[in-house]
């Protein structure tokens, strides 16, 4: 299984870079839309579509929304970042109260509906961060994977509290902490890199603490979908990793909420 993963991401790493460092305009949307609308596919089965049809399907039209969304310019619309705001507190709210609240959100559709205001503001908030410069693209990018470095080695070190122990057993509030804490370092280091001024700066760590917390509720919400559907990957595309839900969870509440925050800056 080491071997897989190691080899995997030996692949997949130097496609990424390329992707989202060396494309930009209609080629840099191809790229991330083609993730997104095969996040759409493994989506549909979170969701309970369980023929590859009914999963095909879906993707398809999420594809079709997408390019819509593209040729009308509404892709860079900020009002899409919007829908991510409230789409987010409402799973905040789904994933304190599970499974009391399950039957809420427990249809197909309304799970399919999830994946509307989860998945295409994402796409989206990728979009507006690498127009805006590719170093905010990056950041964002640095600022889950420290936060979920820094939570995996202070929860194995310090973890006592479970964060949601029906959803993710394996998360403590301790690593939350500590994933806050390397944020807040790498926070410093790029207002250093990017010249901030004292305010900016301060705002910069307030966003980033709050992003943080952001891309742990992505996590949690894909673990509580999983859960309800009784499977351990969302998909077996990435072999040793998963799917491509599995990869970019957190990415999908981060990446909206710190495109829509950093228009403060």
């Amino acid at each position: 299984m080491l071997k897989q993963r190691i080899l995997t991401a030996l692949m997949l790493i130097p496609i990424a870079l390329w992707g989202l460092f060396g494309l930009s305009g209609g080629a840099f949307a191809l790229f991330t839309g083609a993730i997104v609308v095969l996040a759409a596919w493994e989506w549909a089965n979170l969701a309970g579509h369980v023929s590859f049809k009914s999963q095909v399907v879906w993707a398809l039209v999420f594809a079709a929304i997408m390019l819509s969304l593209w040729l009308t310019g509404l892709a860079h619309s900020v009002w899409l970042l919007g829908l991510a705001a409230p789409g987010w507190l409402l799973n905040l709210y789904w994933v304190l109260s599970y499974p009391e609240r399950q039957l809420h959100w427990s249809g197909r559709w309304r799970r399919m509906l999830m994946g509307a205001w989860v998945l295409l503001p994402c796409w989206t908030g990728f979009l507006l961060l690498r127009q805006s410069g590719a170093e905010w693209l990056l950041y964002v990018l640095l600022l889950v994977w420290t936060a979920d470095t820094g939570a995996y080695f202070a929860g194995r070190a310090f973890g006592r509290r479970k964060l949601a122990p029906q959803v993710s057993p394996g998360k403590s509030w301790e690593g939350v902490w500590g994933g806050m804490l390397a944020t807040v370092v790498l926070a410093v280091a790029f207002a250093v890199w990017q010249k901030l001024g004292l305010a900016a700066s301060l705002l910069l760590i307030v966003i980033t603490l709050v992003i943080a917390l952001i891309s742990v509720l992505g996590d949690l919400f894909e673990s509580m979908l999983k859960r309800v559907r009784g499977i351990k990957d969302s998909s077996a595309l990435l072999p040793g990793h998963g799917g491509v839900l599995d990869r970019i969870d957190s990415l999908t509440a981060a990446v909206p909420m710190f495109a829509l925050l950093r228009l403060l800056l």
